[in-house]
Protein backbone atom coordinates (compact mmCIF):
# COMPACT_ATOMS: atom_id res chain seq x y z
CA UNK A 1 0.00 0.00 0.00
CA UNK A 2 1.60 3.30 -0.91
CA UNK A 3 2.79 5.41 2.10
CA UNK A 4 0.56 8.32 1.23
CA UNK A 5 -2.59 6.28 1.47
CA UNK A 6 -2.50 5.48 5.23
CA UNK A 7 -3.28 9.14 6.43
CA UNK A 8 -5.74 9.79 4.11
CA UNK A 9 -7.40 6.71 5.55
CA UNK A 10 -6.79 7.69 9.07
CA UNK A 11 -8.29 11.07 7.93
CA UNK A 12 -11.34 9.89 5.93
CA UNK A 13 -11.49 7.43 9.57
CA UNK A 14 -11.87 10.62 11.46
CA UNK A 15 -14.29 12.19 8.98
CA UNK A 16 -16.57 9.41 8.72
CA UNK A 17 -16.61 9.03 12.99
CA UNK A 18 -17.30 13.35 13.25
CA UNK A 19 -20.20 13.23 10.82
CA UNK A 20 -22.37 10.20 12.63
CA UNK A 21 -21.24 11.58 15.93
CA UNK A 22 -22.32 14.94 15.11
CA UNK A 23 -25.30 14.19 12.82
CA UNK A 24 -29.21 14.85 14.17
CA UNK A 25 -30.48 13.06 10.47
CA UNK A 26 -30.21 9.44 10.10
CA UNK A 27 -28.84 9.30 6.24
CA UNK A 28 -25.80 11.80 7.34
CA UNK A 29 -25.52 9.17 10.53
CA UNK A 30 -25.26 6.39 7.93
CA UNK A 31 -22.77 7.92 5.18
CA UNK A 32 -20.46 8.54 8.51
CA UNK A 33 -20.77 4.63 9.22
CA UNK A 34 -19.85 4.03 4.99
CA UNK A 35 -17.15 5.99 5.21
CA UNK A 36 -15.92 4.36 8.01
CA UNK A 37 -16.65 1.49 6.85
CA UNK A 38 -14.68 2.05 3.52
CA UNK A 39 -11.76 3.73 5.11
CA UNK A 40 -10.98 0.33 7.56
CA UNK A 41 -11.08 -2.13 4.72
CA UNK A 42 -8.16 -1.59 2.94
CA UNK A 43 -6.07 -0.78 6.43
CA UNK A 44 -7.11 -4.99 7.53
CA UNK A 45 -6.07 -6.04 3.78
CA UNK A 46 -3.16 -4.40 3.31
CA UNK A 47 -0.61 -7.11 3.89
CA UNK A 48 -2.25 -9.48 0.95
CA UNK A 49 -2.42 -12.30 2.88
CA UNK A 50 -5.37 -14.40 1.94
CA UNK A 51 -6.28 -14.38 5.93
CA UNK A 52 -6.05 -10.65 6.06
CA UNK A 53 -8.44 -10.63 2.85
CA UNK A 54 -10.87 -12.86 4.15
CA UNK A 55 -10.98 -10.99 7.20
CA UNK A 56 -11.78 -8.06 5.08
CA UNK A 57 -14.44 -9.84 3.06
CA UNK A 58 -15.69 -10.93 6.81
CA UNK A 59 -15.67 -7.17 7.93
CA UNK A 60 -17.30 -5.76 4.58
CA UNK A 61 -20.19 -8.43 3.82
CA UNK A 62 -21.31 -7.73 7.93
CA UNK A 63 -20.85 -4.18 8.05
CA UNK A 64 -22.83 -4.03 4.45
CA UNK A 65 -25.70 -5.59 6.29
CA UNK A 66 -25.43 -3.89 9.19
CA UNK A 67 -25.75 -0.54 7.36
CA UNK A 68 -28.66 -1.82 5.31
CA UNK A 69 -30.73 -2.25 8.38
CA UNK A 70 -30.46 0.69 9.81
CA UNK A 71 -31.52 2.40 6.74
CA UNK A 72 -34.06 0.49 6.81
CA UNK A 73 -34.64 1.01 10.35
CA UNK A 74 -34.74 5.12 9.69
CA UNK A 75 -37.07 4.45 6.68
CA UNK A 76 -39.81 2.49 8.83
CA UNK A 77 -39.55 5.08 11.46
CA UNK A 78 -39.66 8.03 8.87
CA UNK A 79 -42.53 6.11 6.91
CA UNK A 80 -44.30 5.60 10.23
CA UNK A 81 -43.57 8.96 12.10
CA UNK A 82 -42.17 11.51 9.35
CA UNK A 83 -40.01 12.18 11.38
CA UNK A 84 -36.07 11.08 10.24
CA UNK A 85 -34.55 12.91 13.39
CA UNK A 86 -32.36 10.42 15.29
CA UNK A 87 -33.81 11.17 18.39
CA UNK A 88 -37.08 10.57 17.18
CA UNK A 89 -37.09 6.71 16.89
CA UNK A 90 -40.41 5.92 18.06
CA UNK A 91 -42.04 2.98 16.12
CA UNK A 92 -41.29 -0.29 17.83
CA UNK A 93 -40.25 -2.42 14.55
CA UNK A 94 -37.71 0.41 14.00
CA UNK A 95 -35.98 0.10 17.95
CA UNK A 96 -35.65 -3.61 17.09
CA UNK A 97 -34.06 -3.53 13.33
CA UNK A 98 -31.68 -0.46 14.78
CA UNK A 99 -30.56 -2.68 18.11
CA UNK A 100 -30.18 -5.48 15.94
CA UNK A 101 -28.15 -3.20 13.39
CA UNK A 102 -26.22 -1.75 15.68
CA UNK A 103 -25.30 -4.87 17.88
CA UNK A 104 -24.13 -6.48 14.17
CA UNK A 105 -21.77 -3.35 14.05
CA UNK A 106 -20.49 -3.94 17.73
CA UNK A 107 -20.31 -6.98 17.96
CA UNK A 108 -22.46 -8.45 20.70
CA UNK A 109 -24.09 -11.76 20.93
CA UNK A 110 -25.18 -13.35 18.79
CA UNK A 111 -23.66 -11.28 16.17
CA UNK A 112 -20.90 -11.52 17.18
CA UNK A 113 -19.52 -14.17 15.23
CA UNK A 114 -16.91 -11.92 12.71
CA UNK A 115 -15.30 -9.89 14.95
CA UNK A 116 -12.89 -12.75 16.77
CA UNK A 117 -12.35 -13.78 12.88
CA UNK A 118 -11.73 -10.42 11.68
CA UNK A 119 -9.09 -9.18 14.17
CA UNK A 120 -7.41 -12.17 13.93
CA UNK A 121 -6.73 -11.20 10.24
CA UNK A 122 -5.98 -7.64 10.69
CA UNK A 123 -2.36 -6.07 11.83
CA UNK A 124 -2.20 -5.38 15.47
CA UNK A 125 -2.72 -1.46 14.91
CA UNK A 126 -5.77 -2.17 13.14
CA UNK A 127 -7.14 -4.59 15.57
CA UNK A 128 -6.89 -1.45 17.92
CA UNK A 129 -8.93 0.66 15.35
CA UNK A 130 -11.65 -2.12 15.29
CA UNK A 131 -11.89 -2.79 18.73
CA UNK A 132 -11.87 1.35 19.87
CA UNK A 133 -12.77 3.80 17.29
CA UNK A 134 -14.83 1.79 14.67
CA UNK A 135 -17.32 0.96 17.85
CA UNK A 136 -17.26 4.53 18.81
CA UNK A 137 -19.66 6.00 16.24
CA UNK A 138 -22.47 3.02 16.56
CA UNK A 139 -22.34 3.69 20.17
CA UNK A 140 -23.31 7.39 19.92
CA UNK A 141 -26.48 5.92 18.09
CA UNK A 142 -27.68 3.78 20.49
CA UNK A 143 -27.11 6.46 23.22
CA UNK A 144 -28.95 9.06 21.47
CA UNK A 145 -32.01 6.72 21.15
CA UNK A 146 -31.68 5.11 23.98
CA UNK A 147 -34.78 6.48 25.97
CA UNK A 148 -36.82 4.41 22.79
CA UNK A 149 -34.55 0.80 23.50
CA UNK A 150 -36.10 -2.05 25.14
CA UNK A 151 -34.23 -2.68 27.99
CA UNK A 152 -35.35 -6.82 28.39
CA UNK A 153 -33.52 -7.13 24.94
CA UNK A 154 -30.61 -5.41 25.81
CA UNK A 155 -29.66 -6.87 29.41
CA UNK A 156 -30.62 -10.32 27.71
CA UNK A 157 -27.60 -9.48 25.12
CA UNK A 158 -25.46 -8.16 27.57
CA UNK A 159 -25.12 -11.03 29.68
CA UNK A 160 -25.20 -12.88 27.05
CA UNK A 161 -22.35 -11.22 25.65
CA UNK A 162 -20.35 -11.38 28.97
CA UNK A 163 -21.24 -15.12 29.22
CA UNK A 164 -19.63 -15.88 25.66
CA UNK A 165 -16.78 -13.22 25.99
CA UNK A 166 -15.88 -14.96 29.08
CA UNK A 167 -16.33 -18.43 28.22
CA UNK A 168 -14.61 -17.98 24.61
CA UNK A 169 -11.63 -16.06 25.45
CA UNK A 170 -10.29 -19.42 27.76
CA UNK A 171 -8.85 -21.64 25.39
CA UNK A 172 -7.84 -18.96 23.23
CA UNK A 173 -3.66 -18.94 22.74
CA UNK A 174 -4.23 -16.03 19.84
CA UNK A 175 -3.54 -12.53 21.59
CA UNK A 176 -5.99 -10.65 19.04
CA UNK A 177 -8.68 -13.52 19.77
CA UNK A 178 -8.40 -13.04 23.34
CA UNK A 179 -8.69 -9.26 22.92
CA UNK A 180 -11.66 -9.77 20.77
CA UNK A 181 -13.40 -11.98 23.74
CA UNK A 182 -12.16 -9.24 25.67
CA UNK A 183 -14.14 -6.69 23.52
CA UNK A 184 -17.31 -8.61 23.58
CA UNK A 185 -17.31 -8.94 27.39
CA UNK A 186 -16.49 -5.42 27.56
CA UNK A 187 -19.47 -4.80 25.58
CA UNK A 188 -21.96 -6.19 27.37
CA UNK A 189 -20.75 -4.04 30.59
CA UNK A 190 -21.94 -1.23 28.37
CA UNK A 191 -25.21 -2.61 26.93
CA UNK A 192 -26.28 -3.44 30.37
CA UNK A 193 -26.52 0.36 31.80
CA UNK A 194 -27.18 1.79 28.24
CA UNK A 195 -30.80 2.39 29.20
CA UNK A 196 -30.14 3.85 32.62
CA UNK A 197 -27.02 5.61 32.28
CA UNK A 198 -25.73 6.32 28.82
CA UNK A 199 -23.18 8.55 30.20
CA UNK A 200 -21.68 6.14 32.24
CA UNK A 201 -22.47 3.77 29.51
CA UNK A 202 -19.72 5.87 27.83
CA UNK A 203 -17.44 6.23 30.17
CA UNK A 204 -16.88 2.85 30.16
CA UNK A 205 -16.51 3.02 26.69
CA UNK A 206 -13.55 5.53 27.33
CA UNK A 207 -12.06 3.97 29.53
CA UNK A 208 -12.05 0.46 28.08
CA UNK A 209 -10.55 2.16 25.18
CA UNK A 210 -7.96 3.81 27.63
CA UNK A 211 -6.96 0.17 28.23
CA UNK A 212 -7.06 -1.70 25.14
CA UNK A 213 -5.12 1.10 23.34
CA UNK A 214 -1.86 0.32 26.09
CA UNK A 215 -2.25 -3.40 25.56
CA UNK A 216 -2.13 -3.29 22.16
CA UNK A 217 0.71 -0.83 21.88
CA UNK A 218 2.47 -2.66 24.13
CA UNK A 219 2.10 -5.66 21.80
CA UNK A 220 2.99 -4.24 18.91
CA UNK A 221 5.95 -2.82 20.50
CA UNK A 222 7.26 -6.82 21.48
CA UNK A 223 5.41 -7.88 18.04
CA UNK A 224 3.70 -10.84 20.25
CA UNK A 225 1.07 -12.33 18.50
CA UNK A 226 0.30 -15.50 20.38
CA UNK A 227 0.97 -16.67 24.35
CA UNK A 228 4.53 -18.43 24.11
CA UNK A 229 5.89 -14.88 21.84
CA UNK A 230 4.82 -13.64 25.15
CA UNK A 231 6.38 -15.48 27.32
CA UNK A 232 9.55 -14.86 25.65
CA UNK A 233 9.67 -11.39 25.37
CA UNK A 234 10.55 -10.42 28.90
CA UNK A 235 14.46 -10.75 28.11
CA UNK A 236 13.79 -7.95 25.25
CA UNK A 237 11.31 -5.74 27.30
CA UNK A 238 11.13 -6.21 31.08
CA UNK A 239 9.73 -2.85 31.85
CA UNK A 240 7.18 -2.96 29.24
CA UNK A 241 6.30 -6.60 30.69
CA UNK A 242 5.50 -5.17 33.84
CA UNK A 243 3.67 -2.65 33.04
CA UNK A 244 1.59 -4.68 30.37
CA UNK A 245 0.87 -6.98 33.69
CA UNK A 246 -0.68 -3.96 35.26
CA UNK A 247 -2.61 -2.75 32.60
CA UNK A 248 -4.28 -6.70 32.15
CA UNK A 249 -5.05 -6.46 35.36
CA UNK A 250 -7.04 -3.29 35.15
CA UNK A 251 -8.47 -4.77 32.38
CA UNK A 252 -10.02 -7.85 34.54
CA UNK A 253 -11.19 -4.66 36.73
CA UNK A 254 -8.99 -5.62 39.76
CA UNK A 255 -8.78 -3.35 42.13
CA UNK A 256 -7.13 -0.30 43.17
CA UNK A 257 -6.80 -0.23 39.30
CA UNK A 258 -9.09 2.24 36.87
CA UNK A 259 -10.82 -0.82 35.31
CA UNK A 260 -12.36 -1.58 38.52
CA UNK A 261 -14.14 2.18 38.76
CA UNK A 262 -16.66 1.35 35.63
CA UNK A 263 -17.64 -2.43 36.71
CA UNK A 264 -18.42 -0.80 40.51
CA UNK A 265 -20.33 2.50 38.99
CA UNK A 266 -22.36 -0.02 36.65
CA UNK A 267 -22.85 -2.78 39.72
CA UNK A 268 -24.00 0.39 42.09
CA UNK A 269 -26.81 2.07 39.23
CA UNK A 270 -28.15 -1.62 38.37
CA UNK A 271 -28.66 -2.00 42.24
CA UNK A 272 -30.14 1.75 42.12
CA UNK A 273 -32.58 0.25 39.54
CA UNK A 274 -34.07 -2.69 41.08
CA UNK A 275 -31.88 -5.30 38.70
CA UNK A 276 -29.44 -6.78 41.59
CA UNK A 277 -29.89 -10.30 39.51
CA UNK A 278 -28.38 -8.77 36.81
CA UNK A 279 -25.91 -6.95 38.50
CA UNK A 280 -24.92 -10.21 40.52
CA UNK A 281 -25.05 -12.14 37.41
CA UNK A 282 -22.86 -10.20 34.86
CA UNK A 283 -20.30 -9.39 38.15
CA UNK A 284 -19.93 -13.48 38.73
CA UNK A 285 -19.90 -13.68 34.32
CA UNK A 286 -16.99 -11.30 34.49
CA UNK A 287 -14.90 -13.72 36.79
CA UNK A 288 -14.33 -15.56 33.36
CA UNK A 289 -12.79 -13.17 31.93
CA UNK A 290 -10.74 -12.92 35.14
CA UNK A 291 -9.35 -16.11 34.35
CA UNK A 292 -8.10 -15.17 31.01
CA UNK A 293 -6.59 -11.70 31.92
CA UNK A 294 -4.56 -13.21 34.92
CA UNK A 295 -3.49 -15.81 31.97
CA UNK A 296 -2.18 -13.11 29.79
CA UNK A 297 -0.49 -11.32 32.85
CA UNK A 298 1.01 -14.46 34.26
CA UNK A 299 2.50 -15.20 30.57
CA UNK A 300 3.72 -11.46 30.53
CA UNK A 301 5.82 -11.29 33.69
CA UNK A 302 4.54 -13.51 36.73
CA UNK A 303 6.65 -16.66 34.92
CA UNK A 304 9.66 -17.33 33.74
CA UNK A 305 9.71 -19.50 30.33
CA UNK A 306 11.96 -22.80 31.80
CA UNK A 307 15.35 -23.32 30.49
CA UNK A 308 14.53 -26.05 28.13
CA UNK A 309 11.64 -23.60 25.30
CA UNK A 310 12.41 -24.10 21.97
CA UNK A 311 11.87 -20.58 21.53
CA UNK A 312 15.04 -18.53 21.14
CA UNK A 313 15.30 -15.44 23.87
CA UNK A 314 15.49 -12.10 22.26
CA UNK A 315 17.85 -9.49 22.89
CA UNK A 316 17.78 -7.24 25.88
CA UNK A 317 17.15 -3.90 24.47
CA UNK A 318 16.92 -0.38 26.85
CA UNK A 319 14.76 1.20 24.16
CA UNK A 320 12.19 3.00 26.23
CA UNK A 321 8.42 2.21 25.02
CA UNK A 322 6.59 4.88 23.13
CA UNK A 323 5.54 8.20 24.65
CA UNK A 324 1.27 7.18 24.22
CA UNK A 325 2.06 3.87 25.47
CA UNK A 326 3.02 4.91 28.61
CA UNK A 327 0.89 7.61 28.95
CA UNK A 328 -2.42 5.10 27.93
CA UNK A 329 -0.26 2.88 30.44
CA UNK A 330 -0.35 4.94 33.71
CA UNK A 331 -4.34 6.26 33.24
CA UNK A 332 -4.98 2.68 32.64
CA UNK A 333 -3.64 1.96 36.13
CA UNK A 334 -3.87 5.20 38.22
CA UNK A 335 -7.57 6.71 37.78
CA UNK A 336 -9.30 5.31 40.54
CA UNK A 337 -8.58 7.82 42.82
CA UNK A 338 -10.69 9.99 40.52
CA UNK A 339 -13.95 7.67 41.06
CA UNK A 340 -16.12 10.13 43.35
CA UNK A 341 -15.58 12.93 41.07
CA UNK A 342 -16.79 10.84 37.81
CA UNK A 343 -19.50 9.39 40.47
CA UNK A 344 -20.73 12.94 41.07
CA UNK A 345 -20.74 14.01 36.96
CA UNK A 346 -22.21 10.95 35.86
Amino acid sequence: MSPHATPILVLSLMLGTTITISSNHWVLAWTGLEINTLAIIPMISKSHHPRAVEAATKYFLTQAAASALVLFSSMTNAWATGQWDITQLNHPTSCLLLTAAIAIKLGLVPFHFWFPEVLQGSPLMTALLLSTLMKFPPLTLLVMTSKSLNPSLLTAMALASAALGGWMGLNQTQTRKILAFSSISHLGWIAIILVYSPKLALLTFYLYTIMTSAVFMALNKIKALNLSMILTSWTKTPVLNATLMLVLLSLAGLPPLTGFMPKWLIIQELTKQEMTPAAMVIAMLSLLSLFFYLRLAYHSTITLPPNSSNHMKQWYTSKPPSTPTAILASLSILLLPLSPMVHAIV
